[in-house]
């Protein structure tokens, strides 16, 4: 979808963690994490995505302060995505508002009605006009596949899933 700016900005982030973890471990506690995860992707990562995964994770960072269980890995999202959208004007995809955080609310963690998964919500946006970054400059009759940073947070958020499930 478009040039591949967006892959190549996120593959860029992935070596620059890839060179993290293996240079040094990371933090243990989750507020740390997220924190030092922030710092990095805002440093390495550039572009857009580099500002929003910043202010997703650092946000995000803050009610895990204190304490890490299920509801506050929730909250945790909630604050992300509320930092997005009131810094940067972003946020989640037509019928999927709040997300990640219905997705870790449900009662089998991790599946969600179809409707409400990041999958479905990245692919809503195929039918959004861009109002920023590259793909506003194109005709929206131009653009046939979803939203690539979409789909790339789709991506992240499954695997950090995955990860709180392991």
């Amino acid at each position: 979808a478009g040039d591949g700016d967006c892959g190549h900005t996120h593959a860029r982030a992935a070596r620059a963690i890839q060179e993290w973890v293996r240079t040094r471990p990371p933090p243990a506690a989750p507020a740390q994490l997220l924190s030092a995860l922030a710092d990095l992707l805002l440093e390495k990562m550039g572009g857009s995505s580099g500002v929003l995964y910043g202010l997703f994770l650092t946000a995000a960072a803050r009610p895990l302060l204190n304490r890490n269980d299920l509801s506050m890995w929730a909250d945790a999202m909630d604050a992300g995505i509320e930092a997005m959208q009131r810094n940067h004007g972003a946020g989640p995809a037509p019928g999927c508002a709040s997300c990640p955080s219905r997705i870790l609310s449900t009662p089998r963690f991790g599946s969600p009605p179809p409707r409400q998964s990041a999958e479905a919500a990245a692919e809503a946006t195929r039918h959004m006009e861009a109002g920023a970054g590259r793909a506003s400059y194109i005709s929206s009759g131009q653009l046939l596949q979803p939203d690539p940073g979409a789909v790339a947070a789709a991506a992240v958020l499954r695997a950090v899933l995955e990860g709180l499930r392991s």
